[in-house]
């Protein structure tokens, strides 16, 4: 059994050195532009690579997220003294007046239950200004995603500096209504050390989506293809009315 502090640290520290890139970010600051946002609510924030470019380009950033691991990470990035950092949920985070709330890559599908949903949902429109933006992707489940997540179709292998040769797959476990459960299996070529830890998405349709911002009290204002993703995923775009 390995701690789950060990594994928490060492699936962060790879995250950013697998996923460099992130080209799917600048379509998020352009959006916040867009907007006429100034003041940016980074939800699962994680290692900070979002809020650190929504600084970069002139944004007031406040980031949370519920992993101490990924804000350590982020609080000792250069430049994070620019973002407010917060350890938690949306619900933790203290009155403010945003003009955007975001929920970039999976962090809307992390949230699986109904409760927490909904929770984040109503934290995020209490923590907007009248007038201001909720921006989130979903994948849509009609394309069923999950499908490919097994060795063949998901193996990878990253020679990552400071870390070494890290191998990674995904295992699908679950598939029921629109939760899908699944193990990420990684393996440290310089130790040995395999972590297979498990997660679940919860993939939620145009009318799901829509039903629940709703009954948060947001107006939908659009429905967009996600950059990195089109045709696959979608980005929802939302208001609080004012």
């Amino acid at each position: 059994m390995v701690d789950p502090g060990v594994a928490e640290r060492r699936l962060a520290e790879i995250y950013d050195l697998q996923w460099a890139e992130r080209d799917d970010l600048d379509a998020y600051v352009a959006l916040a532009g867009e907007l006429g946002a100034r003041a940016v609510l980074d939800i699962g924030c994680g290692t900070g690579t979002f809020a650190l470019r929504l600084a970069d380009a002139g944004f007031e950033v406040t980031g949370v997220d519920p992993s101490g691991e990924s804000l350590e990470i982020a609080r000792a990035k250069p430049g994070a003294e620019r973002v407010r950092w917060v350890h938690g949920v949306a619900s933790d985070l203290p009155p403010m007046q945003a003009d955007l709330a975001a929920m970039t890559a999976n962090v809307a599908q992390e949230i699986v239950t109904d409760e927490d949903w909904d929770a984040t949902l109503r934290a995020a429109f209490d923590r907007l200004r009248p007038g201001g933006y909720l921006v989130f992707e979903t994948r849509d489940p009609a394309r069923q995603a999950w499908l490919t997540w097994d060795r063949e179709h998901s193996y990878g292998r990253f020679d990552l500096p400071g870390i070494g040769v890290v191998e990674q797959w995904f295992e699908l476990a679950d598939v029921t209504g629109g939760l899908v459960t699944f193990s990420g299996v990684y393996i440290f070529e310089s130790d040995g050390l395999r972590l297979t830890p498990s997660s679940s998405l919860r993939f939620r349709d145009r009318e799901e989506a829509a039903a629940s911002l709703a009954a948060a009290g947001f107006e939908l204002t659009g429905i967009r293809d996600a950059p990195d993703r089109p045709g696959s995923e979608l980005v929802f775009v939302a208001s609080r009315p004012g």
